[in-house]
This record gives C-alpha cells, structure tokens and sequence, in this order.
C-alpha cells in the first residue's frame, strides 16, 4: 500500500512539473513557429499551429537586412557589439571580485566588514540612481558612447555581485593553506594564482553566468550610454521592432528576439548544472 502511494505522489507530482514546463515553454515555442513562417500565415490567427510553409527568410531579415532605424544592416553588427562589451565586462568584473573576495576573507584590514556592507549595498542601489553620475563620470574620461564606455560601466556596476560570491566562497576555503603558503614565503598574488584561483572552478561559473546573463541582457546602460555605433543588441532589437511601419513583421521580430537571447540560453543549457553546483558549494553561504 505504500508502495503504491509513492508511486502516486511520484506521478502526481511528475505531472505538475510537465505543466509548469509546458507553460513556461509555450511562449518560446510561439517565438520558433512563428519565426519560420510567412507573414500571410501568421495574420491568419493560427499562431500555435505549426508551419504550413517553412521558411528562414525572418532569420536572414532579422539578422542582416532588417531595417534597424535608417540603417538596413539588421542585428549582426550589435550582436557583435554585445560581445565585444560583454567579454571584457564580465572578464574583468569577475577577477576584480575574486581579488576583492580574496582580500576580504584571507588579508584582512581594520574596517574591512565596512567595506564589503558598501559593496554589499552597491547591489541593491537602482540603475536609474547612478545614470547621471555615470554619463558625468563617462564624459570626464572621454569613453562616453562607446563599447569601453559600457564595459567600464558594467565592470563597475557587477564588481558588488561578484565580490559577494567570491567572498561568500573564500570564506570556507582553509584559512591554514594560506598560513601554511605565506611561512613558505610565497607572497600576496602567488598564494592567489596558485592556491585560492585553481581552487575557485564552481564559483568561477557561478559569476560569469550571472555576469553574462546580466550585462547581454541590459538595455538600459546600452540605451543610456551608447551611441548608435555601439548599441548593443537588446537596444538594437527594440529598435528593429518599434521602427517597424505600416506593416508589423511579426516573424522577423520573432527571430530576431530568439537571435537576441541565444547567447545566453546557450550558456544556461551548456552550464546550468555547475551553476547549480557552484550555488551549493557556497556562493550564496550566508
């Protein structure tokens, strides 16, 4: 009898989950119909339905020949955009908050708990509080409107992120290891390069997955701070759909969403089980 109740609840809830995935995928699987069919086939109402005739005419427009504003270039120039500010981006965020989380668990200084509270709130301030401060900031430097520009801004902007994670980490890590490793001589960078950095894999995916995920998916900065030279593509694909005239392309602005997100849904399917195992090993340890 109870082997039979187990096997109910095993089903039942088998059951919900299938639900809750269905309904949560049905919105992308109405983007990759829809994105492959004519446009005459999409007015006719049968969204859900799939292709009568495929075709990847959308994808092409979308990513090459879409009219963005005045300028038929599509996506591919801001997809290329978005990846010239989102390596550096997170490349440098996440070393500087290793070091920082480094520094805050294994050197520590008078007030040092101070010092992580006012990175700690840095995560909590709102974009739209530092957009004045950062063109200024920007403007003074002579980066404003340009990819350097972002990639400082985002740099600047997830160091508070990435230094919670690598702190939280580091914290658990032997403090006797780097005792062990300064008496031997090895001095502030060696003990890091060699001890604490080869150690930190999980917690490595953990912040660039976040990192990526933030800065690819930003488009208030992108809109904020670049100019149309270097708009990234979430900005790029706002304007492809609210430039459309007369006649909404609904398959071209369904590719060109899917091409936006790609990226980022690639990196969730290829990484998202050490993201998980990463969180458990301590990146968000109290």
């Amino acid at each position: 009898m109870t082997n039979m109740s187990g096997k109910f609840s095993r089903a039942l809830l088998y059951s919900i989950l299938i639900v809750f995935a269905v309904y949560y995928m049905l919105p992308l699987y109405v983007m990759v119909v829809n994105s492959v069919k004519e446009l005459d086939e999409i007015r006719q109402g049968a969204m859900l339905s799939l292709p009568q005739k495929f075709t990847i005419e959308p994808w092409l427009s979308a990513w090459s020949t879409a009219q963005i504003g005045v300028d038929p270039t599509g996506l591919k120039p801001y997809f290329i955009n978005s990846i010239l500010m989102v390596v550096p981006a997170v490349f440098l965020s996440t070393m500087l908050g290793a070091v920082n989380g480094y520094v805050l668990t294994k050197w520590q200084f008078p007030g040092h708990r101070i010092v992580f509270g006012l990175l700690l709130l840095s995560c909590f301030i709102p974009f739209q509080i530092v957009l004045i401060p950062m063109a200024r900031i920007l403007g003074t430097l002579g980066i404003a409107g340009t990819t350097s520009g972002l990639v400082f801004v985002h740099m600047i902007y997830g160091i508070g992120f990435t230094t919670l994670f690598f702190r939280n980490y580091y914290d658990a890590f032997p403090t006797e290891l780097v005792r062990a490793a300064t008496i031997d001589g090895a001095g502030f960078f060696r003990i890091f390069y060699r001890i604490l950095l080869p150690s930190s894999g999980p917690i490595i995916v953990v912040t660039v997955i976040w990192q990526f995920t933030n800065v690819w998916n930003d488009f208030l900065f992108g809109a904020s701070f670049a100019d149309a030279d270097s708009q990234p593509v979430t900005v790029a694909l706002n304007n492809l759909v609210s430039s459309s005239t007369g006649v909404k392309e609904y398959n071209v602005h369904f590719a060109g969403a899917i091409l936006a997100a790609l990226p980022t849904l690639v990196v969730y399917i290829v990484s998202g089980r050490y993201f998980v195992r990463g969180l458990m090993a301590g990146a968000v340890k109290g």
